[in-house]
């Protein structure tokens, strides 16, 4: 089992900044995918980013590609998420996953969910 926990989310205007985490403890291991996703009142949850926790590239949909920079430190066992000029369309409920799927974008494609962290983007 892997425990995610993140937290990091909270309220801004537009253009500004934040950085979220997602702390993993449990059976984590340099296979797994770490992935961002997001979903908004009425909508999909949506894929946002992802990286290996091995290294090597990252993916990320193409609305937030240049402004969001997932990255990760193993020493800490913990993932980010910079996200720099925020839209008020980025406002929603942010989860962290873990899976073995490379690159995963779908949520069945990841096995372990934390419980998601809140943000909100005001014009």
């Amino acid at each position: 089992q892997v425990q995610l926990v993140e937290s990091g989310g909270g309220s801004v205007q537009a253009g500004g900044s934040l950085r979220l985490s997602c702390a993993a403890s449990g059976r984590t291991s340099s296979s797994y995918v770490m992935g961002w996703f997001r979903q908004a009142p009425g909508n999909k949850r949506e894929f946002v980013a992802a990286i290996r926790w091995s290294g090597g590239p990252t993916y990320y949909r193409d609305s937030v590609k240049g402004r969001f920079t997932i990255s990760r430190d193993n020493a800490k066992n913990t993932v980010y998420l910079r996200m720099n000029s925020l839209k008020p369309e980025d406002t929603a409920v942010y989860y962290c996953a873990a899976g073995l799927q490379w690159v995963g974008t779908q949520q069945n494609e990841y096995d372990y969910w934390g419980q998601g962290t809140q943000v909100t983007v005001s014009s």
